[in-house]
Formats: C-alpha cells, sequence, structure tokens
C-alpha cells in the first residue's frame, strides 16, 4: 500500500530545460564505475536524447556484461580500464586533460566518488574554491524551478561555504533564464535568535549578498512558509521582495536540505535534477532510486553548467 502522504504522480522531465540545451555542445560525461544496469541505462537515455557523449569508466568486463544485459552497443563508446576506487581519480584525470566535460555517479557510494574528484589534489577545483550541490526541482505539470542548496554535499556548511552554495545557486539561476533571482537563507524564524546560530548566520549571508551578488534578491534567515506563500508574510507582515516568491532555497545543514528535497520528490511528485558546481567540471549525482526524468533533468542541468564556464 502506498503511504498517503507519497504522491502518485510520476515525475515530468521540464520541458523548458531540455530547451535551454539546444544548439549547445554535448558534453562528454565520464560514468564513474560505470558497470550497473541503473547507472548505464541512464547515460544511455541521456545519449538518447542528446544530452551526453558517453566515456564509460570502470570494470571492462563488468561494463560489456551490463552493456549486452540492456542491449546497448558501446563498440564504439570510450571505455576507461578503472576498476574500484579508483575510477574516480581516472574521471577526473579525463576532465584535467580535456577528455571529459562532465562526471557522473554510477555503482559506487557517493564519499568514494567524490574523494576522488574533490580533494585538491585531484585538480578540479581552484585554490581556496568551495563546491555546492544544487538541485534543479520542478513539480508536475509547472516548469517554474525551486533551486535547493545544499542537500548532497555540504554536511554542516559554515557561513563561507553557504555563501559559495549560494552563489552558485544564483549562476545557476542565471543560466536557467532567471534573471533576477530570489533567494531564502532558510531558518527557523525571520528574526536572529542567539540560541539557533545559524539564524545569525543566515542574516550575515544576506548582508554579503547586497554586494557581492547585486543580480539576486537575498533574504535570511527566512521560513519555510514566508518563502513559499504571500500569504503567510501577508499574514505574518513580512515585507520582502522575496517573501512568497523564492526561486532559490539555501538549507542551513544537509539534513534539512535532504528532508526537503525528498519531500518534495516523493511528496509532490517534483523532479530533482542535480549538478554539484565549483569543479572545473559539472558533477552529476543520481540517485538509485531517481528515476528517468530526473536523470535526464541532471544530465540537461550538466550540459546547461558545461557550456556556462565557472562560477564567477
Amino acid at each position: 500500500m502506498t503511504h498517503p502522504f507519497l504522491s502518485p504522480i510520476a515525475p515530468q522531465v521540464p520541458q523548458s530545460l531540455i530547451a535551454r540545451t539546444r544548439g549547445l555542445p554535448i558534453p562528454r560525461v565520464a560514468l564513474v564505475n560505470a558497470g550497473s544496469v541503473t547507472a548505464m541505462t541512464g547515460l544511455r537515455d541521456m545519449a538518447t536524447a542528446g544530452l551526453a557523449r558517453p566515456v564509460l569508466v570502470g570494470d571492462p568486463v563488468r561494463i560489456r556484461q551490463v552493456a549486452i544485459e540492456i542491449g546497448w552497443d558501446i563498440s564504439d563508446i570510450p571505455l576507461i580500464d578503472a576498476p574500484g576506487a579508483g575510477a574516480s581519480s581516472a574521471a577526473a584525470a579525463l576532465a584535467r586533460a580535456g577528455e571529459a566535460d562532465a562526471i557522473m555517479k554510477g555503482q559506487v557510494h557517493t564519499s568514494t566518488f567524490l574523494k576522488g574528484l574533490l580533494p585538491s589534489a585531484a585538480g578540479l577545483r581552484a585554490p581556496g574554491a568551495r563546491c555546492g550541490h544544487v538541485f534543479h526541482m520542478t513539480r508536475p505539470g509547472d516548469d517554474r524551478p525551486l533551486l535547493l542548496t545544499d542537500a548532497a554535499l555540504n554536511v554542516a556548511p559554515d557561513v563561507a561555504t553557504r555563501k559559495a552554495c549560494l552563489a552558485h545557486a544564483v549562476h545557476l539561476a542565471h543560466l536557467v533564464g532567471i534573471e533576477r533571482p530570489r533567494a531564502a537563507i532558510l531558518g527557523a524564524t525571520e528574526d536572529p535568535i542567539p540560541s539557533i546560530a545559524n539564524t545569525g548566520e543566515s542574516r550575515a549571508i544576506a548582508d554579503w549578498a547586497r554586494d557581492a551578488l547585486p543580480d539576486a534578491d537575498v533574504a535570511g534567515p527566512i521560513a519555510l512558509d514566508l518563502a513559499l506563500s504571500a500569504d503567510a508574510a501577508r499574514i505574518k507582515g513580512y515585507d520582502d521582495p522575496v517573501a512568497g516568491a523564492a526561486d532559490i532555497l539555501v538549507a542551513p545543514a544537509i539534513t534539512t536540505g535532504n528532508v526537503l528535497f525528498k519531500a518534495l520528490a516523493f511528496g509532490m511528485g517534483a523532479c530533482a535534477g542535480g549538478v554539484v558546481m565549483g569543479a572545473r567540471v559539472p558533477i552529476l549525482l543520481t540517485s538509485r532510486a531517481q528515476a528517468t526524468p530526473a536523470r535526464l533533468a541532471a544530465a540537461a542541468l550538466g550540459m546547461i553548467v558545461a557550456a556556462g564556464g565557472p562560477t564567477p
């Protein structure tokens, strides 16, 4: 029996996002530890949709077995022999050499996957650069996106990391056509409270953004109801351009972001395409539980980010 709080509506690929990929270069996507049915089927679907040129990284024997299993002819696809934990490092080397434009998670734990990509030794981050994960979320029948950071990468981000996450989200918003995004730095209340440290931090981030991100409206701290509901903002007397109209939600910690992402995805049937930004190439963190629409949305984001360049 389906839980009553789970949506029976299947996610839909936002066509406005797919439309933004038209005319862009198709990125070479390196699939790390490619030997799984789910991961390879997802990359094959991306390639069929014109959103990726596959590069398969992992155990060649296993990759060829899976290709036969899913009926995918990979005879003309680059195959990099790098089994186990070395696959991420091999993908990083491809990106450094200009032979991969994006990197995608395959049959590998997220922590293992990222350990080969994000440390300074991997050569994918500029000195001092911070990476952040951004979800592009749309609900069925409505292509207006809600961007959410960080629900998958930074566990307990400090102020500097949340500033970087906000900057990544604003950059992505511009890339997908939101000229002046409205960003909500989430908190349990709209007033800084000493007993809730992240509320004061949220105010500091919002103050910083006025000069650092002049092409965005940023409010914080702001509770979720005020960020999404104009009625709640009116009743509570909260007057701000972001109130009831947020395009971006910045979570204070990964638990908040992850719960919010899953509530929207599984409770509303939202399509959630995700991308890690801040590295030399976009990094696609797809989940085994995500269906094809989310994978295609992630591929489209990878294509758009790869063409749009690094966060300013």
